[in-house]
């Protein structure tokens, strides 16, 4: 029996993921994210699928039954993934690393680094936190990189 197609979909690719929320709870699981996108080669990444306009992304919690939530990008602390795809050394060369301790609304505190990829005169942690009007940015760990809620932030300290 062959089954009909009814609809348009994009084919995703599942990456392991740990989602925060503002309720204070941590859930691991699975987000999807587009196996490929016009800006540049490869598959979307978390950071680019948390950016996308929409309000809501697909997750799949761990032990939920095989279920998937749509959760609300407002209400997104951090999403963090594993740290897997090798740094991209060309693109870095030109970027600056800056480390930084931000202290999230509810008192947590998540320490990191950031890839600075601004003009040399604007390349100050203030600059790299004000630059977009994106709403979620990147802070890398060895084995982590969280994406940040820029709303769930109360400040940021530079640490170098």
């Amino acid at each position: 029996m062959q089954e009909s197609v009814t609809g348009f979909s994009m084919p995703r690719v599942a990456i392991r993921a740990t989602l925060l929320q503002t309720s204070g709870a941590k859930r691991g699981g699975e987000i999807y994210v587009m196996e490929r996108v016009p800006q540049h080669a490869g598959h979307e990444t978390p950071l680019d699928m948390l950016n996308r306009p929409e309000g809501f992304f697909p997750f799949r919690p761990q032990g939920n039954g095989g279920g998937v939530l749509l959760v609300a990008k407002a209400r997104t602390v951090t999403l963090s993934v594993p740290r897997t795809e090798p740094d991209d050394a060309t693109r870095l060369s030109a970027a600056k690393q800056a480390s930084l301790e931000v202290t999230l609304a509810d008192g947590s505190k998540l320490s990191g680094r950031a890839t600075l990829e601004l003009p040399q005169h604007h390349s100050r942690l203030l600059d790299y936190l004000n630059a977009s009007p994106e709403p979620f940015f990147a802070i890398a760990t060895a084995d982590e990189v969280h994406l940040v809620n820029r709303a769930h932030v109360l400040y940021a300290r530079p640490e170098d």
